[in-house]
């Protein structure tokens, strides 16, 4: 038998693949590929649905704030009228500069229209600003509305041909809303483009023509000597009625005092307050000299309570008329008449005759001056008016100088202003007479003016000097440096330091008057007002030193509160010095809420920005940790003390042993003034801590007992009907709850009694128990009632002496 196990199986051969297989994967992968692709396609039109909802919200949110943005309209009427308005006033301001010229520009006309120009600049720069927002508000709106609109999102169309529709039809009514708010837009954004241009054209007509006065301004500082016209008697090359010039000059001053007023608004009402303060503060001097008859017929070294009111006026008047920056001179002007005025009254009957002329001269020489100063384009007229004054003021100095009564003169210095008055007038005559005007007008009202202003300072200062000596010599209070002077150093001549303020705010008022002074001053003021960088924060000087001047004007103020409220001299009556105490309790308080307010506004000033303050916060909160525990505690306890009111100003308290009357609750600590004249300086942590006793919290009633011991034979229904008989007569002692007499004990020698009773004021209990032992000692003598005194018997006893005859040899 053949075997072919060599033979190749032909079962493992070639063969034919499975198609049934085949076909399954090939189908189940194409529809894999149509899912993914399908689902890819839901997904981003879904996707797009969403961008497509949430860009139609965001649509529709903008032209919602855009309509409300578009109804809030733009003030066009009162923007036309405004810039109408400042081409008025600009007209005003140009007169004798761009227009009517004449043959030279005058420097108090030039002063005058840079004041009204820089005013009508800022106007305007305000009214640009509001457009330049308005205009970016609007211009932002369209462009949020231009890239919303062009959102690619929005181009991605449904394949469905019934979705489409629906949203072809959105896209419709969406376009149809937002075309109108567009359009809005689009038109108030031209509006107020064409208002933006016009008040353009009026900022850049305003700043060139600063430029020019400020280059006319440079060009009269650097000439001071130049001859302007020619001499006094040659022919005027230039006539204008002058009428017409005294016309505009009152227009252009006044336009010049209402913008200076308006910006300053502020500053006149804390004058006003000072005004008022320092009056409360003089008359309340007056009245306490009145009552104490202290108050001197010919006010002799009194003069500033002659005229509270005048005294006030005149003081602040003269002090804060230096916080004006760069007033116009008719403000100053007021200022000075008014002073002048009430120095007049205060001056009728108190100074010598003919110094009284003397300053009735001079005063009516300032305001002749001073009217003509106010004239703002050179006349001839105006020149003549000058020449022949300053003669006059040249010859009346001149007597002065030679026949005056100086002996009778209170302040020597006046001399010496009028000596310097005669020299400037005499140099005015001299330069007006041959046509240097500017310098002649400047030289014509700085030699009256210094006089004005030098007599002025003068007795302003002697005023203050006073209203501080005499409240040194009334006040009572613990602190003898109110407002942080050595009162115990002012006399009846004032310190040196106020001569040295008085020179140098003389020398600033008088110097105004000359062109050069403000280019002159330009370096101190840039000195002043330049800003520094010091690590991230930018200050300047004048900041810091208005920050410095504001919180020390409120410490100022919180002593005068405290001056007034807790001084006993300040009171007459007990109904009055009941109030006063009333007062005294909220003192603190008071004072706290002055200094905050103080600080607030000095911050504000200064402009320190509140980040930094935080810092600063930060900084001490590290040093209360580590070393200021005790001072923070005596502080909050003042806090405490304040608002609790444990115990008030006038109090009466024993506290550890230390009794008396409440002085003062100040922020530290607080005075108690003990029964043998002492001030108990106590820190608030203490007080609060301590074991307080406030009589006066109830009612100042304090019980008291007398011990009596009367004779073992004493009637004793009697000793007790007298005595309640003594006690129901004294009007100083309660009745409810009443006296009470109570046997004690039986001593040694005597029955002992005790008597208790209230008094009505625990003032009253030395002096009651004091009465009570000598009409309690009255009653019982006239009654035969005895008061034993302890005594006691000694008997001697001595041994018998021995007989001597019976004594034993």
């Amino acid at each position: 038998m053949n075997l072919h196990a060599q033979k190749k199986d032909t079962l493992n051969g070639s063969h034919e693949k499975d198609s049934v297989k085949l076909d399954f994967v090939a189908r189940m992968q194409a529809f894999a590929k149509r899912s993914s692709k399908s689902s890819a396609e839901e997904f981003a039109a879904d996707k797009a649905i969403i961008s497509q909802i949430k860009t139609f919200d965001e649509i529709k949110r903008t032209m919602q704030k855009a309509k409300i943005y578009l109804k809030a309209n733009l003030d066009t009427p009162g923007t036309k009228l405004e810039l109408e308005a400042i081409d008025k006033d600009f007209a005003i301001a140009g007169d004798g500069i761009f227009t009517n010229k004449g043959s030279a520009q005058t420097f108090r006309n030039l002063t005058a229209s840079s004041k009204i120009l820089s005013e009508l600049l800022n106007k305007a720069n305000v009214r640009k600003i509001k457009l330049d927002t308005r205009q970016g508000e609007l211009n932002n709106f369209r462009y949020q509305l231009d890239s919303l609109m062009s959102e690619p999102a929005l181009f991605k169309f449904p394949t469905d041909s019934a979705t489409l529709m629906k949203y072809l039809q959105k896209i419709k009514v969406l376009a149809y809303e937002t075309n109108p708010v567009d359009s809005s837009l689009k038109l108030a954004s031209n509006n107020v483009q064409t208002l933006l241009n016009q008040v353009n054209m009026t900022v850049f007509k305003l700043q060139s023509s600063l430029e020019e006065i400020e280059s006319y301004q440079k060009d009269m500082a650097n000439h001071t000597y130049k001859r302007e016209f020619d001499n006094i008697w040659a022919p005027a090359t230039y006539s204008r009625p002058f009428g017409e010039i005294l016309e505009f000059s009152k227009t252009k001053g006044l336009l010049t005092l209402s913008f200076y007023a308006e910006n300053n608004a502020g500053k006149l009402i804390m004058l006003l307050l000072l005004v008022v303060t320092s009056f409360v503060y003089l008359r309340s001097l007056r009245n306490i000299y009145r009552e104490s008859n202290l108050l001197k017929p010919d006010f002799d070294g009194q003069l500033v309570l002659r005229y509270p009111v005048l005294s006030a006026i005149l003081m602040v008047l003269s002090l804060f008329q230096f916080f004006f920056i760069s007033p116009p001179f008719v403000l100053n002007v007021i200022f000075w008449s008014v002073s002048c005025g009430c120095l007049t009254i205060i001056f009728n009957k108190y100074v010598n005759k003919y110094w009284m002329r003397v300053w009735l001269i001079m005063f009516v020489f300032f305001l002749i001056s001073a009217m003509g100063n106010l004239v703002l384009q050179a006349s001839r007229i105006e020149r003549w008016f000058m020449l022949l004054v300053s003669i006059f003021g040249v010859v009346v100095g001149l007597i002065i100088l030679m026949k005056g009564q100086r002996e009778k003169l209170r302040e020597k210095w006046i001399i010496w202003s009028i000596a310097f008055m005669v020299l400037l007038e005499f140099i005015a005559i001299t330069a007006n007479i041959f046509g240097r005007y500017n310098l002649a007008k400047t030289l014509f009202i700085g030699g009256f003016l210094n006089v004005v202003i030098a007599i002025l300072f003068l007795w302003a200062v002697r005023l203050i000097n006073e209203g501080l000596f005499l409240a040194f010599n009334v006040y009572s209070g613990q602190d003898r440096k109110l407002f942080y002077l050595n009162f115990e150093k002012v006399g009846k001549k004032a310190p040196l330091l106020f001569y040295v303020l008085l020179f140098i705010g003389w020398l600033v008022l008088v110097g105004r008057n000359f062109p050069s002074f403000d280019y002159l001053s330009e370096p101190l003021q840039n000195f002043f007002t330049q800003e520094r960088i010091l690590g991230g924060y930018t200050f300047s000087i004048y900041n810091l030193v208005l920050f410095i001047a504001i919180m020390l004007i409120s410490v100022i103020v919180s002593k005068v509160v405290s001056f007034f409220a807790s001084d006993g001299q300040f009171a007459s009556g007990k109904e009055n010095k009941h109030e006063r105490q009333g007062i005294g309790s909220w003192l603190l308080l008071v004072r706290i809420s002055i200094l905050c307010i103080g600080l607030f506004l000095a911050i504000a000033a200064a402009g320190i920005p509140v980040d930094r303050i935080t810092i600063v916060l930060g900084a001490l909160g590290v040093g209360i940790g580590f070393g200021l525990q005790t001072l923070v505690n005596n502080l909050v306890s003042g806090l405490i003390i304040a608002f609790e009111k444990p115990v008030n100003v006038g109090d009466i308290v024993d506290i550890d042993g230390q009794g008396g009357k409440m002085k003062s609750i100040g922020f530290r600590s607080s005075v108690i003034s003990n029964w043998d004249g002492a001030d108990v300086v106590m820190p608030n942590g203490d007080l609060l801590n301590a074991h307080l006793i406030n009589w006066s919290l109830g009612g100042n009633r304090k019980r008291m007992s007398i011990t009596i011991g009367i004779a073992y034979d004493s009637d004793l229904e009697k000793c007790r009907q007298i005595l309640i008989g003594i006690l129901d007569n004294d009007q100083r002692i309660n009745k409810n709850p009443g006296p009470v007499v109570q046997f004690e004990q039986f001593s040694n020698s005597s029955i002992d009694l005790r008597i208790y009773f209230w008094t009505k004021h625990i003032g009253d209990i030395p002096a009651t128990k004091s009465d009570l032992i000598v009409a309690i000692a009255d009653a019982f003598k006239t009654n035969g009632i005895v008061i034993p005194f302890p005594q006691q018997d000694v008997y001697l006893h001595s041994p018998e002496k021995p007989d001597p005859e019976k004594t034993d040899l």
